[in-house]
């Protein structure tokens, strides 16, 4: 009996040993392709979420992936901390092995941050972008006429067609159509890795972070 015991537990170290080697190995390859698809230069972290990894490599089905993309620029615009998911990933094991390239996401999900001094990068002339803790602001002096008119406000940020917009408002003692000077987008739209398309923002102490996703994810080899 005591020498079962001791071949079981023997088993169990092998079994899981043998998995964190295969899972290790199956990240490195969707590490690969992962940065494959984005057009990055370098290669990402990846973690396949759930345990055994040796169930999931049987079927050709990882629910979740998880994967951090650093700090990178998509055109002009710099993102930090960019970071997502892959779900319901297809990848059978045999097509990892020999690396054939149809392996799919059924939906992959990214946010990162853009921070303010790229959010001042893309400022009017004259318009100084800051923050009061809960919301971006703006300071500065804009041209109305002959005339410098100087302000302070708070920014609205939404989504706009092709990026990111922020418009002033909340300006006292200012004419309307100066708030409406106080406005302009920072082009992201069709920047993102696997075509993800933004589908929130909001304020943060850093700047803005987004979120995006996107449906049936290719993820070549």
């Amino acid at each position: 009996m005591r020498k079962l015991i001791v071949f079981l537990i023997v088993l169990v170290i092998l079994l899981v040993a043998v998995d964190r080697v295969a899972v290790a190995g199956v990240e490195r390859d969707l590490a690969n392709r992962i940065a494959a698809t984005a057009d990055l230069s370098g290669t990402p972290t990846v973690t396949i979420e759930g345990i055994p990894f040796l169930t999931q490599a049987v079927t050709g089905r990882y629910p979740e992936v998880r994967f951090n993309l650093g700090t990178f620029t998509y055109g002009d615009v710099p993102v930090k901390n960019l970071r997502g998911a892959a779900y319901d990933v297809t990848a059978p094991l045999a097509d990892i092995i020999q690396n054939r390239p149809n392996i799919r996401a059924g939906r992959v999900t990214i946010s990162g941050t853009l921070t303010r001094a790229t959010i001042d990068k893309y400022a009017p002339q004259g318009v100084k972008i800051g923050g009061n803790g809960r919301r971006l602001t703006a300071s500065g002096e804009v041209t109305m006429g002959v005339n410098k008119v100087k302000f302070n406000a708070e920014m609205r940020v939404e989504l706009a067609d092709g990026g990111i917009k922020l418009q002033a408002e909340k300006i006292q003692g200012v004419p309307d159509q100066v708030a409406r000077l106080i406005s302009y987008t920072i082009p992201f739209q069709g920047k993102l890795p696997f075509d993800v398309k933004v589908t929130g923002v909001k304020s943060v102490a850093e700047g803005l972070e987004f979120s995006a996703e996107a449906s049936d994810v290719p993820i070549r080899g």
